[in-house]
Parts: structure tokens; sequence; C-alpha cells
């Protein structure tokens, strides 16, 4: 909820730096509970502590599907090199960027259209949105992780290539290890 709704709340009252101080407070007494209260690029909520998450997932029956690699280099692609086209991508992956891949990231709300390029064939440039970035409890794009930032263990993406998309662009097969002494 951004700080002027929470205003709003108190029929404009409250001044918005006010606000931001409860806010503190609040985020404050909440932080070694269960539930966190954090802010977000486009207001506060509250979220479940991400230390509980793995005693939720036990709930739910069903685990949630991941997205392929290829799916997460090309999401990864336009967060950190945005407004990009498809061909920039195609270009520093060097494969075909699958049209399935974009469709679902702009129908999740995480990639959008924000201009075309000056060039030939005006080409789509794509780029993150505030969906994105709250979907991952990020304040702005300079909360991304570098490239020397650990992976985290643990993280999953709610939501699958349909098989269509996956079929050309899945996970990368494992090679298979050859002992060549037993081979002789």
């Amino acid at each position: 909820m951004p700080v002027r709704e929470i205003r709003r709340l108190f029929d404009d009252r409250l001044s918005a730096k006010s606000v931001k101080e409860h806010l503190a407070e609040l985020q404050a007494f909440w932080e070694d509970r269960g539930m966190r209260l954090v802010e977000l690029s486009d207001g506060w909520r509250f979220q479940t502590a991400s230390e509980l998450g793995p005693r939720f997932l036990r709930l739910d029956e069903e685990k949630p599907p991941r997205y392929s690699r290829a799916a997460m280099e090309t999401l990864a692609i336009i967060a950190y090199h945005q407004p990009v086209t498809r061909g920039d991508i195609e270009e520093l992956r060097g494969v075909t960027v699958n049209p399935a891949t974009l469709r679902l990231f702009e129908e999740r709300g995480w990639i959008e259209t924000v201009g075309y390029r000056e060039s030939p064939g005006r080409p789509a440039l794509l780029a993150t949105t505030r969906t994105f970035l709250n979907d991952l409890g990020l304040r702005s794009l300079a909360e991304l992780p570098g490239p020397d930032a650990e992976p985290l263990p643990d993280f999953l993406l709610s939501e699958a290539l349909p098989p269509s998309a996956a079929a050309d662009e899945g996970p990368m097969p494992l090679q298979k290890e050859i002992d060549f002494e037993k081979q002789q």
C-alpha cells in the first residue's frame, strides 16, 4: 500500500513524514516475528518471514514448478540490461529467444514494451515492471544482486513455461562422465 493511500485512511491528518516514521516503528516491531513489514517499489506490505517459507511449502501438496534455465537467463538479461530488444537478448545468449518465454513474462506482468528502437524494423524495447520488483521483494533495480553475489539455495519462482516453450529452451542436459581407464 502506498504512503499516500495510508494517509487517506487517516483523512490526510498525518504527513507523509509521520506516516513513514510510524511505518518504521511498525517495521521494527515486526522484525523478529513470523510476518514482516517490508517496503517495496510501490509501497508497503506485510509478508511471511523468509525463514518460514520452507514450512509453508510443506503445507502445499503440489510442488511449484520452476522456470527453465533459458527463461531465467532471458529474464536476467532484461533486468540487468534494460531496455533491450529481442535481438539484444539473442546476441547476449547466443541462441534464439522463444517468443513463448517473452509472452509468459509479459502475461505475468514482469516485463513490458517501453518503446521502440530507432533502427530498421523498429524492434520493441523490453524492460521490467513494478510487479517484477514487488514479486521479488525489491524496492528498486539497484537491489538486484551483483555478479559476485551468492545464489539463493531455495530461490523458487512459482510458474513454469508452457510445454511448447520448454521444448527448445529446456535445461541443458548433463554430459555423461566417461572413465577412460576402464575402456582400455
